[in-house]
């Protein structure tokens, strides 16, 4: 089950799957009007300053067919251990948050618990080796057993050993999170069913694409980014010199991310790849207790990190301050759901200047605090 309301769900995924509508531009529609209610609530011409008329246009009107398909999601989500989580969601994943692009919704199914986990991707070739599917499956249950959740793409060969690893650590707390490159109701490779059927009664099943979505070439380095944006690291068990696994660790590259390799024979080609990365300034690895002694460090420094930099709304007190009557005023237009920059102005008509000044004084005071990404403000308490 979703944990947003419905109405606010449904313009979340009215958003992400609105045709001929690009990521970019919706994300610049966020940040102009605050959440989508508030997109769909301005009008034709606001809506024509940030985009072409013509689309302005069609996010104002809508049709049978994607009202079906709307309807179809939002039903699959009311199904157990069915979930939509959009950007402004609590269980959205905050690394995911720091990526250029981060889907607007992720279609969940299974234990959600697993987005908060620490992560590590293990990725790899297709056509694999029975020693590099071995090597994946090894690093997998060993990294799973001392708490890492295993992310990868549930193509054949590297990433089905890497899954199947961590499911035999049998850690419910660590298992394992499957990216899709189709929609989450569907499974590529075909022969992977059952393990997609595992990996959702034990692990995570995440797609960003609408249901029904089929195998497309260019799915699966969007799935790659996906998979490089959840995770603390990405290792690359087996890769040839043109391969998908080196765009994930291109994308763990840009991110700040480590990248880590196994080495192999310098007469295989599946080791290319690999020994690409190493000479690029990957970590060689032999074990995946080297993953852990790497990342475990750092991993900590980012969690000190998020506890200092987002306050939580749900653990904090509000001070015992009297506020005067505009700021009380203010904070009252905020309510108790998130409110952009721009829909507070229009709420209360105040010039910028004013309404920024006021903002901070909320803020200092702790009543409300600017999330860093999306800008939208939030009342604490």
């Amino acid at each position: 089950m979703t944990t947003s309301t419905y109405p606010e769900l449904y313009y979340w995924l009215r958003l992400a799957m609105e045709p001929n509508l690009p990521a970019s531009q919706a994300r610049l529609l966020l940040a102009q009007f605050g959440l989508p209610p508030d997109i769909y609530a301005q009008s034709v011409g606001s809506l024509s300053k940030l985009l072409p008329h013509t689309i302005a246009a069609q996010l104002k009107s809508t049709t049978p067919e994607f009202e079906s398909a709307l309807q179809r999601s939002l039903e699959w989500a009311s199904q157990p251990d069915q979930h939509i989580v959009c950007l402004a969601d609590p269980h959205y994943p905050a690394s995911l948050l720091e990526t250029a692009d981060p889907p607007l919704v992720l279609f969940c199914k299974g234990n959600l618990e697993l987005l908060a986990s620490p992560c590590l991707a293990i990725v790899g070739a297709r056509s694999s080796t029975q020693g590099g599917e071995h090597n994946a499956f090894a690093f997998a249950k060993h990294l799973s057993t001392v708490g890492w959740t295993i992310v990868s793409g549930l193509a054949s060969g590297i990433d089905a050993a890497a899954h199947e690893g961590s499911l035999a650590a049998l850690n419910p707390k660590a298992s394992t999170i499957a990216v899709l490159g189709t929609g989450i109701d569907m499974v590529y490779p075909a022969r992977n069913r059952q393990l997609a059927h595992r990996i959702a009664e034990h692990g995570l099943l995440i797609s960003e694409f609408p249901l029904g979505t089929k195998a497309l070439p260019y799915h699966f380095p969007q799935r790659n980014r996906v998979v490089a944006g959840l995770s603390a690291g990405v290792l690359v068990v087996e890769a040839a010199i043109k391969s998908g696994s080196l765009i994930t660790a291109q994308y763990a590259y840009e991110l700040g991310k480590e990248v880590f390799a196994i080495p192999g024979s310098i007469h295989s080609p599946l080791s290319k790849g690999c020994h690409r990365l190493i000479r690029q300034g990957a970590k060689l690895v032999e074990a995946g207790q080297d993953i852990h002694e790497e990342l475990t460090p750092r991993l900590k420094q980012l969690e000190l990190y998020a506890l200092t930099e987002q306050p939580s709304a749900a653990a904090h007190t509000l001070p015992s301050v009297e506020l005067a009557p505009e700021l009380q005023h203010l904070l009252d237009q905020i309510g108790s759901d998130a409110c952009a920059p721009d829909a507070l102005q229009q709420r209360t008509q105040l010039d910028t200047s004013t309404l920024a000044a006021q903002l901070v004084e909320l803020e200092l005071a702790g009543f409300i605090y600017q999330d860093n990404y999306t800008g939208i403000y939030h009342r604490l308490g």
